[in-house]
């Protein structure tokens, strides 16, 4: 797998530090609140559980499964909805953790989907920010890194459900996907 890999991002200590950093923020922002925190699977399922074990507040956490990718490397635009949410979200203060703003398809589709169940309020926490990709105007309110439009893998995030496991973020090489050979 790490020979697939061109280079890495962000190692597990960078990334182990940005999300302690991410939590205490968090912490701060909802101080005297309880929190419902929703994951989007899968790629979001590793920052997640570290995201939460850093938020010093009482929270609760639900997960929903979307996707707009399939096996591909870009996003369809077509956004389908896998697995809701188990819980009501009525009056309560929501964050969306996502793996990585890319297009905003996604997204944008799912805070139209949550505003309309009444949430008290729905911020978005997401661990990569691809601002160079973005189709629907939308942003994050907790970001952990920047990226440049370059197609990444490991913690959590995916090519062909491969790479998951791997503890940093590298640029996934473009002869493994069949993409375009230039540099980043």
């Amino acid at each position: 797998m790490h020979q697939d890999v061109e280079r890495i991002l962000f190692t597990q200590e960078e990334l182990s530090c940005r999300v302690q950093e991410l939590g205490e923020k968090i912490t701060a922002d909802y101080a005297g609140k309880e929190v419902a925190v929703a994951s989007v699977l899968r790629g979001s399922y590793i920052f997640m559980a570290d995201l939460t074990r850093a938020i010093r507040l009482p929270i609760t956490v639900d997960f929903m499964a979307v996707s707009s990718y399939g096996s591909g490397t870009v996003s369809s635009g077509q956004v389908e909805i896998k697995k809701d949410l188990s819980d009501s979200i009525e009056g309560k203060d929501l964050i969306i953790v996502e793996d990585i703003l890319d297009s905003g398809n996604t997204l944008y589709y799912l805070m139209d989907v949550l505003r309309a169940r009444k949430p008290a309020s729905i911020r978005i926490c997401t661990l990569l920010d691809k601002p160079e990709r973005r189709a629907k105007p939308i942003a994050a309110d907790y970001v952990g890194f920047q990226i440049p439009d370059a197609f990444v893998v490991g913690y959590g995030l995916d090519y062909d459900e491969k790479y998951r496991n791997l503890p940093y973020i590298g640029i996934l090489k473009p002869s493994v996907y069949g993409g375009w050979q230039g540099e980043f």
